[in-house]
């Protein structure tokens, strides 16, 4: 019987102020993480890939209207069986 490790999602939104952008994932700890710098949404998307590091993740970044202007494919950087026994071993598997 063969076990997946979940793919992480990520949205990456303008907030409704149009200053800055929100990461928003259930893979985060709190749920979403705000930018406000120049370089918000590039920051914001390597963030994400970063904190996929051992999970495929797909991350969409979205207009002021809801539209997705870009979407991001991450791979995982772990080989499958030891990301496998590292997600078991952390209860998430």
């Amino acid at each position: 019987m063969s076990r997946t490790i979940p793919v992480h999602s990520y949205e990456v939104r303008p907030r409704k102020d149009r200053r800055a952008f929100d990461l928003i994932s259930d893979a985060l700890p709190f749920g979403r993480l705000w930018y406000g710098e120049p370089n918000a949404v590039s920051n914001a998307v390597d963030y994400a890939k970063f904190r996929s590091r051992s999970h495929d993740a797909v991350i969409r970044v979205y207009d002021d209207r809801g539209n997705v202007i870009e979407t991001h494919e991450h791979k995982s950087e772990c080989h499958e069986r030891a990301c496998h026994l590292a997600a078991l071993i952390c209860g998430k598997g």
